[in-house]
């Protein structure tokens, strides 16, 4: 019982971590118009401004906090970082001005630049062959969360615009206690490496990370599928509203059953398809599967089709933790806290890009004078680049047949 309690830890404070940020995405647009008392139209730039600045110190950051658990364990990162997250929600719920929203927000980017330390943690304690499995564990807990958290996030907001604050903050808090109860460090001391700040670098992390055989070229698999992935949150509810008419409890009734079944598949099918097939497959079948249900996306007819094609499209969330896979056992256990650093400050880096890039097609394709009507566009942009995705990863199998040895084969 005691083994799995680290695993239990990591696995509530993923799910509160996305439980957190969903609580508050229903409130966020009505507290900028208060704060700034502007326009809808003005709370979205600013809701992007400041989604930008979460993202941007995710990216730098997350790279820091995976090489100080390398240096000082995982355990003390997680119990500070919730301790300060949870202070800095009651920031944001007293927050009086934009701009303390906007520095609140820049403090929530680092503290929940801790997704790096836990997967870090996953690898600590999980065996080679587990790891795929296990990382799905996360990526389902993460997506519990997601469906959780903005349907609590409504109902608080209702009551008051500013309680969802104050839950999150409790949240974090207490689960912040739990860990100092009950997990203990899962990094011995002698794979503890010295900090450097070279290494934490985002940038010159990443360079380092690349200059293993194979690992660059598989980041950049993974960066392509997480830019094209990002187009579901990004563009979602723009894409139903324009194209359907979607009224804006049907779109968080859709993200919730999006999240239902990308819990399901995160949370057991993956485990299925790791026991029967290696990792490579997984990554080559899930890339080919996403790059046909972006294109069908594209030219879907009505809304039952589509909710039809959700199930489907959450298939192609099995990506990631082959990937994960695949990255932790091409790396070495003292490194595992770096890599998985770098493996967070991508998904931050596409968590700006997406929003930079997807938004702009959008507005060209729907504005009166374009000259071809076609909102779904982003979701064709989404297919062309995860197409990119997969051919980058079989020439990955063609240029490091090491690649092919840390695809831990099913085992009987």
């Amino acid at each position: 019982m005691k083994s799995r309690l680290p695993f239990v830890f990591i696995i509530i404070t993923v799910m509160l971590d996305a439980m957190g940020i969903g609580l508050i995405m229903p409130i966020m647009p009505g507290l900028v118009r208060e704060l700034t008392g502007g326009t809808f139209a003005d709370a979205a730039l600013w809701g992007g401004a400041l989604a930008v600045a979460y993202a941007a110190m995710q990216f730098v950051f997350s790279p820091i906090l995976g090489n100080l658990s390398d240096r000082f364990g995982r355990r003390p990162i997680l119990l500070v970082s919730l301790l300060v997250m949870g202070l800095d929600y009651l920031l944001m719920g007293f927050a009086s001005s934009i701009w303390l929203l906007f520095v609140a927000r820049l403090i929530s980017g680092i503290t929940g630049a801790t997704y790096a330390t836990a997967n870090a943690a996953v690898a600590d304690i999980s065996p080679p062959d587990r790891r795929g499995a296990n990382f799905g564990i996360v990526g389902a807990a993460f997506g519990v969360g997601f469906v959780l958290g903005p349907a609590i996030g409504g109902q608080l907001g209702a009551f008051d615009p500013r309680a969802p604050f104050f839950v999150a903050a409790a949240l974090a808090l207490c689960n912040a206690l739990f860990g100092y109860i009950v997990a203990p460090e899962t990094l011995p001391t002698h794979r503890r490496r010295p900090f450097s700040i070279r290494t934490a670098n985002p940038v010159s992390a990443l360079l380092r990370v690349r200059a293993l055989p194979g690992i660059g070229i598989l980041l950049a698999v993974l960066m392509a599928y997480m830019v094209a992935s990002n187009v579901y949150p990004v563009m979602w509810s723009y894409y139903t509203q324009e194209k359907f008419g979607w009224s804006i409890g049907l779109v968080g009734l859709s993200l919730a059953y999006f999240g239902i079944c990308m819990a399901l598949v995160q949370g057991g099918l993956i485990r299925v398809l790791m026991a029967r097939f290696d990792a490579i497959a997984i990554v080559r079948g899930g890339l080919a599967l996403n790059v046909v249900v972006f294109a069908l996306l594209v030219w879907v007819p009505n809304t039952t089709v589509l909710f039809v094609l959700m199930p489907i499209s959450a298939l192609g969330v099995i990506v990631t933790p082959a990937m994960q896979s695949l990255l932790t056992n091409l790396t070495s256990d003292d490194r595992q806290g770096e890599l998985q650093g770098v493996i967070a400050s991508l998904s931050a880096l596409a968590a700006i890009v997406t929003p930079l890039t997807m938004p702009p097609l959008f507005y060209y394709f729907t504005v009166p004078t374009t000259p071809l009507y076609l909102p779904s566009v982003p979701f064709a942009a989404a297919s062309l680049l995860t197409l990119i995705a997969l051919l980058l990863f079989r020439r990955s199998l063609r240029m490091s047949p090491k690649i092919a040895g840390a695809s831990v084969a099913p085992t009987e």
